[in-house]
């Protein structure tokens, strides 16, 4: 079999490209090619993402796997892996099962050979050092581009919006929520939105700063009188703490607040290694105004440590007789909920630190609070995700349906992990038999309930809404539609403009 990747680097990488010199290769030793794995617009710095090479190291391990090769067209198509062991590991899979990998543009043979050895090494290395260096090229394009006033990434924000110019500084328009620019030249600058948005964004500030209204109330507010945020979603605290925080608000342009270089780890970084230029846009709220508002916050947001949180908690149980995540919000003395959810991994613990025991079990109502919150998060990424791909999505406000690119429907679903008396984990989809989408996108989650296990793309033909299967056990046909990630669903949802695929 073989094995195709290709990210966007250069047209000698294309996957037809490779595809011919394996097939010549192939030829030239008397070998029949049974299978094609194809990444296509894949990185190759991790294994995550790459559904065709998981899928080929799982075959790897079958009983009686039905190949005795896999031909790559050279080392660095089987991966960038900034550390060279990793590649070696996932070769190491299949020759331990008696499947040689062999990189049929490479001068030497994969024959275990010390030269071989020797070479390969070199090769991973080189691979590597490549994505280091690019890594550091393109932070330092994106860096020069932050300085010169033109927008990186992200979605504006509510009350901004992305304008697209070309490289003399002429307006081309606007770009929706998900597109891209399709020419290198192109820059990106923020503008301001509706005027509309800009009225409800300075409404914010005076809640804020006249009528001393919390986050909290002043989403509440807005939700109550039927104002949507830029997702089309409802206000939550975070939202709102956004758009008195941000900096693009006066016009300054931040980069760099969080890093993921070569796609290793997530990173907050320091205020010193932000890249800024200020007034770089024009700005929807008058500076002494966000001022104002970041010595609210900054005095309010003192920092705790966990004993001092916990006696705050204490001191609230003591005057309220119980505690709940309302209780904990509503206090403007205490840190939210969320903070001490985050600091001590659930309520119910801080409540066990402190002593309290609830009369009833909240770990159900907590994990499906929790859930709620996911899933327009989840929404957000997967339209993100299809944008990336070049697609659109319409999203229903209400329902959270999405349309996408006007051809098909699909609706997300979180399962909930529930532990078993036995050890088991079991997990059940709930339809909406109102909404019937062509595509149930079912998220299952792990067993803390935190992060998305992995995926079911369900379409209607196969699944009506009465059929709940369980997710615990269910043969092949079921697994059939599972997969670790969603990358296949947004590959089927993206869109490629015609000079690329010409």
């Amino acid at each position: 079999m073989e094995y195709v990747r290709m990210s966007t680097e250069h047209q000698k990488y294309s996957t037809e490209n490779q595809g011919a010199t394996i097939a010549e290769y192939a030829a030239r030793h008397g070998m029949r090619i049974i299978r094609t794995y194809t990444d296509a617009g894949k990185s190759g710095l991790n294994l995550k993402g790459r559904s065709a090479l998981q899928q080929l190291l799982r075959d790897v391990q079958h009983p009686k796997p039905d190949f005795s090769a896999v031909l790559v067209y050279d080392i660095s198509r089987w991966g960038r892996f900034p550390d060279p062991d990793e590649a070696a590991v996932y070769e190491h899979s299949c020759k331990s099962r008696g499947i040689r990998v062999i990189y049929c543009a490479e001068p030497f043979s994969n024959d275990g050979s010390m030269p071989s050895t020797v070479f390969i090494g070199i090769k991973r290395s080189m691979a590597a050092e490549y994505s280091r260096e690019l890594s550091v090229k393109v932070f330092a394009g994106q860096r020069n581009l932050v300085q010169l006033g033109y927008r990186q990434g992200g979605p504006p924000g509510f009350g901004l919006r992305r304008q697209l110019i070309d490289e003399q500084h002429g307006v081309k328009g606007f770009l929706s929520r998900g597109e891209k620019k399709s020419i290198q030249t192109d820059r990106v600058i923020l503008v301001p939105g509706p005027l509309e948005e800009v009225a409800i964004v300075h409404r914010i500030y005076r809640h804020f700063l006249e009528d001393g209204m919390p986050e909290r109330i002043i989403a509440s507010v807005l939700n109550r009188d039927g104002v949507r945020s830029d997702a089309g979603a409802s206000w939550t605290r975070g939202t709102i703490h956004q758009i008195l925080t941000n900096e693009k608000y006066i016009g300054n342009n931040v980069y760099n607040r969080t890093s993921f270089k070569l796609k290793i780890k997530h990173k907050q970084n320091s205020p010193e290694a932000w890249i800024r230029k200020d007034g770089a846009f024009e700005a929807i709220v008058p500076i002494h105004l966000f001022r104002q508002a970041q010595t609210i916050i900054e005095n309010r947001s003192r920092r705790f440590d966990d004993a001092q949180m916990l006696d705050l908690l204490k001191q609230t149980l003591e005057k309220h007789g119980a505690l709940s995540g309302i209780v904990i919000d509503e206090d403007e003395n205490l840190p939210s909920s969320a903070a001490y959810r985050s600091r001590f991994g659930s309520l119910l613990r801080a409540y066990s630190l402190v002593g309290y025991r609830p009369n009833r079990d909240y770990a159900y109502l907590e994990i499906n609070r929790e859930l709620r919150r996911r899933h327009p998060q989840l929404i957000d990424e997967m339209t993100e995700q299809i944008g990336q791909f070049g697609g659109s999505t319409e999203r229903d406000p209400s329902t959270d349906l999405l349309t996408i690119n006007g051809d098909f429907t699909a609706s997300l679903v979180i399962a909930r992990c529930k532990s078993m008396p036995s050890g088991t984990l079991r997990w059940r989809i709930r339809f909406d038999a109102g909404l019937q989408p062509d595509i149930t996108v079912v998220a299952r989650m792990d067993q803390s309930n935190l992060h998305a296990f992995d995926y079911y793309l369900l379409p209607s033909i196969d699944f009506a809404p009465d059929v709940l299967p369980t997710l615990e056990d269910n043969g092949f046909f079921l697994d059939a539609y599972r997969t670790s990630s969603l990358e296949f669903f947004y590959q089927l949802a993206g869109r490629q403009p015609l000079e690329e695929i010409v």
